[in-house]
């Protein structure tokens, strides 16, 4: 892996935070969910947006 600038360092950062707190919010609104469909849509948001923080993160280490 190449070294990774402090700008890429800050923009990783930020994604990562954003991912995390999408991932945050849909988990919520799942488990707020009355309708199963809505609960299921908001689970696999919730899904997705952990696995994009977590390739992100694999640049990180």
């Amino acid at each position: 892996m190449s070294n990774l600038s402090e700008l890429e360092l800050q923009n990783l950062r930020h994604l990562i935070g954003g991912y995390e707190t999408s991932h945050c919010k849909m988990n919520a609104y799942a488990q707020q969910s009355q309708d199963a469909q809505v609960k299921q849509f908001f689970a696999k948001a919730a899904q997705s947006a952990m696995q994009n923080k977590q390739d992100l993160m694999q640049f990180l280490s």
